[in-house]
């Protein structure tokens, strides 16, 4: 292996000068540092990364901890948390947590160790515990934690509110909220907008809290199904479960659109294409990973003491089959 002791000595300098010319630093004459470089080539010599990080103390890597990475919302948001990376000259490190807090903790440790240049992270709940990163910039989305960090959100209760006062005004008349753990910000949320929406309605809230996974989605379904109130309709709080929702509903014989009304959270690549097509309130997930990028290129950028952001971006009701009654 070509060590930086034989380029110096092929270049007739020391190492010291090798190393600041192969860092482009503008303390070596110019003709010292293309002696540096023709002999680096010549040689074939590859400089120790690593052990540059080590020595700066970080790396151009930055670390992604997100929940549920076979969600559309998540793989999205990482298509735009990677893009904007790329552009600033930092690759990224996906982490996905399952919503397991010791898979998370295990991945906020590793990036403490590993020196990452910085941490964009859907925490599990708000007391998610981000110590091991000591000084390590961190930027938040989807749901907020107990101390002050840069965060991206969304404005999941208003959406929430919306999807469900569009089920009301289509004439359903027992909407169900079908969403995730009650530690989740994003789920109780979306039960807040779906409660707000039936304020004043005189109608009962029949609200299920499970994982945002389709078999508890399935579940929940068949328990509200089988209670002595059916629903006429659900609001979802995610597409994980809207999937298992769709396959109760499938497994009963029961058709969205005609028999019950179905909108959910997040605009899915399938919703628009199975029959019928699901409405849905459509989040930006692409321009969270973007936003969230962009704020941890500027705190990386200004390493000293700065307010916390707060970036909230807007949801979009999409109205398709699946919520319109009587639509076949």
């Amino acid at each position: 292996m070509v060590k930086i002791s034989d380029v110096a000595r092929e270049a007739g300098v020391s190492v010291a000068t090798v190393s600041r010319a192969l860092n482009n630093l503008d303390t070596v004459r110019p003709d010292l540092a293309e002696q540096v470089h023709r002999a680096a080539a010549q040689l074939g010599y590859r400089p120790n990364t690593l052990a540059r990080n080590l020595r700066k103390q970080s790396t151009l890597v930055w670390a992604l901890i997100i929940s549920d990475i076979e969600n559309p919302f998540f793989t999205a948001v990482a298509r735009g948390v990677e893009d904007t990376a790329q552009q600033n000259g930092y690759s990224v490190m996906l982490c996905n947590s399952d919503e397991e807090p010791e898979k998370e903790s295990r991945y906020l440790s590793v990036a403490g160790q590993d020196r990452v240049a910085g941490v964009i992270l859907s925490p599990h709940s708000a007391s998610t515990n981000v110590s091991a990163l000591g000084r390590i910039p961190l930027v938040v989305i989807d749901r907020t934690l107990n101390a002050p960090f840069d965060v991206v959100l969304v404005r999941s209760r208003l959406g929430a509110q919306q999807a469900t006062k569009h089920l009301l005004d289509e004439g359903w008349q027992r909407p169900a909220c079908i969403t995730g753990p009650r530690d989740a910000e994003t789920a109780t949320e979306r039960s807040a907008g779906y409660l707000q929406a039936l304020e004043g309605t005189g109608i009962e809230p029949q609200v299920q809290y499970q994982r945002f996974r389709s078999a508890e989605g399935a579940q929940a379904t068949a328990e509200l199904l089988d209670g002595e109130n059916p629903p006429d309709s659900f609001f979802i709080g995610n597409a994980s479960l809207a999937l298992g929702v769709l396959a109760e509903l499938a497994k009963r014989g029961l058709r969205p659109g005609v028999d019950v009304g179905l909108i959910s959270f997040d605009d899915a690549p399938w919703a628009p294409f199975i029959n019928p097509p699901i409405s849905v309130v459509a989040q930006p997930a692409y321009d969270i990973g973007v936003q969230a990028a962009q704020l941890l290129v500027q705190r990386i950028a200004h390493s000293g003491p700065q307010a916390p952001r707060e970036v909230n971006l807007a949801t979009t009701l999409v109205v398709r089959e699946s919520s319109q009654r009587n639509s076949h």
